[in-house]
């Protein structure tokens, strides 16, 4: 069985959480979210203890058991503490900055990137540092994915816009291959 999918969710006590037709809602302090439940997999919910449990051991819903339970656990942590990704922009005149409901960024090329936030997402610019929180992993993870697309960290100069810790490996120049003959 999988390790992920048998260990029992816990529900802290300021989350209420129904399951309904195939489709789990879990409510806490920051929000609301839902989640459509494949078919095959059984959630069952006893008290403060959610479990999933599924029909047989074909490799397929060995893989959606744990699946199903890890989004249910991320459902949680969501509703309760939220996520947060940083990213960093880094070059010389490379800044960012929030207005209105768009990210504006400035990147090194002729025009500024205007990306507007999605509904569910609070974008804040702090020293050169995105910080991108919300509710639902999938959607934070997307868009600092989507940012991060717009100048990826360059492989010479290690200059655009990397996540929080990412270690660029730096390519030497051409200059680095001179002298030798």
């Amino acid at each position: 069985m999988s390790r992920i999918g048998k260990a029992p969710i816990e529900i802290p006590s300021n989350v209420k959480v129904s399951i309904a037709n195939g489709v789990i809602t879990v409510e806490g302090p920051k929000g609301k979210l839902s989640m459509n439940v494949h078919p095959d997999m059984k959630v069952i919910q006893e008290g403060n203890v959610i479990r999933v449990e599924r029909p047989s051991d074909d490799p397929f819903h060995r893989a959606l058991h744990g699946t199903t339970a890890a989004l249910i656990r991320n459902m949680i942590k969501g509703v309760t503490e939220g996520y947060t990704v940083v990213l960093e922009v880094v070059g010389l005149g490379y800044k960012a900055a929030v207005k209105g409901n768009n990210l504006e960024l400035n990147l090194g090329y002729s025009h500024p990137i205007v990306y507007p936030i999605p509904p569910g997402i609070k974008i804040e610019v702090k020293e050169n540092k995105i910080y991108v929180s919300g509710i639902d992993k999938q959607l934070v993870g997307q868009v600092a994915a989507e940012i991060r697309s717009f100048r990826k960290p360059d492989a010479y100069k290690g200059k655009g816009i990397r996540y929080e810790g990412e270690v660029i490996k730096l390519k030497a120049g051409k200059a680095a291959g001179k002298g030798k003959k």
